[in-house]
């Protein structure tokens, strides 16, 4: 009988790696029945989608609260469309303060849980080690540092290495011009997945470039946004909205603004100098300075361990500095090149491609033995 797997995806980096695991997972048994919450690469990759992502992203802690009945009726729905599916096996990805609300459920009802891609616990709530602990039956990591972390709290994981990388490669080998006439040079900006930090830093971003740089800007559109919510913000700058996905864009770019994120990561494997930006609000600002142990918020840094990317957090992202430090890495020099060659040695510290391939097969060999079990 044909295993049934159930997938948990909350934002858009999560559909896109699993698009990317749905797609090896069918590969290696085209008989599988996989259920999923995510969006339209799951779905194109052979996940039958029952809730979409953009009806999941809250993001911040006063938002989380705005919207917590919601949440609550989502968790409700998905327990029950578990039970009613019986699953061999539910694959959490990211997204920790849903999913590991569901990893407890499944555990109560014997169901294996295989975490990939995991919660940065190592940034912020380490408490929730005890629960991974407990409820996932394997965590699968992406990061290679965070090997190390699980191991002091003697928790083995599992590290396929970075999917992006897996994404990076598909895309160039099916890349096509989108009909679209790029010119030769021109500068990107990446606002966000969400409409309530797209509405935060597009409008700052815009102002920093706008008038002060001889290239075309373009907006990279979040699949879940709509143009109009863009535009809206847009005005009248010279700034083109773009809707080809980011890889398309950021192919040929000379450098970019980037809100920080796992945009900041394919923005540098794609070899583009860049600037992460962060402004959140200010209540979850605070709280989010009071808790989080990291000394970076970028992926680059946090990888290299290093300010290889300059971050632009809060009081300090304005139009002014955003535009001094854009300015150091798109003139031919030292710090733009300083930077590309950190790129190269980010991209050897993530490991070679295969890793979304390297995950399927190794969970779908943890749900054959515990279905012989």
């Amino acid at each position: 009988m044909a295993s049934k797997i159930y997938i948990i995806a909350g934002e858009a980096s999560g559909d896109l790696h699993g698009g990317n695991l749905v797609k090896q997972m069918l590969k290696i048994d085209r008989n599988l029945s996989i259920r999923a919450w995510g969006g339209e690469r799951m779905q194109e990759a052979g996940a039958s989608v029952i809730k979409h992502y953009r009806d999941l992203a809250f993001m911040g802690f006063t938002e989380v609260l705005m919207n917590i009945r919601t949440i609550l009726k989502n968790i409700s729905f998905c327990k029950r469309d578990i039970l009613a599916f019986k699953p061999d096996a539910i694959v959490l990805i990211d997204y920790p303060g849903f999913n590991l609300r569901i990893a407890e459920f499944a555990y109560q009802h014997k169901i294996p849980v295989l975490y990939y891609i995991s919660p940065q616990i190592w940034a912020w709530k380490q408490s929730r080690i005890e629960k991974i602990k407990k409820f996932v039956t394997r965590m699968f990591v992406i990061l290679p540092f965070e090997r190390e972390f699980y191991s002091k709290f003697g928790y083995q994981v599992s590290f396929p290495g970075h999917p992006l990388l897996d994404a990076i490669v598909q895309f160039k080998s099916t890349e096509t011009s989108s009909g679209m006439k790029w010119p030769k040079e021109y500068l990107v900006v990446l606002p966000g997945s969400r409409k309530q930090e797209i509405k935060k830093m597009l409008p700052v971003m815009l102002i920093a470039i706008e008038g002060h740089f001889d290239f075309p800007v373009f907006i990279g559109k979040a699949p879940s946004v709509d143009e109009s919510f863009y535009l809206s913000l847009i005005g009248n700058s010279n700034a083109k909205l773009f809707h080809g996905g980011t890889y398309g864009l950021l192919a040929g770019a000379k450098a970019a603004l980037v809100t920080s994120g796992t945009a900041t990561l394919e923005t540098a494997l794609f070899k583009v100098p860049e600037v992460v930006c962060y402004k959140g609000g200010y209540l979850s600002y605070l709280l989010a300075k009071s808790l989080v142990k990291v000394k970076y918020i970028s992926l680059v840094n946090l990888i290299l361990d290093r300010p290889a990317v300059p971050e632009l957090i809060q009081q300090e992202f304005t139009p002014e500095i955003c535009r001094v430090k854009l300015t150091e890495i798109i003139e031919e020099g030292a710090a733009r090149n300083r930077m590309l060659n950190d790129f190269e040695v980010l991209q050897q510290k993530l490991g070679g491609p295969g890793a979304s391939l390297r995950a399927a097969e190794e969970m779908l060999d943890i749900i054959k033995k515990n279905q012989v079990v």
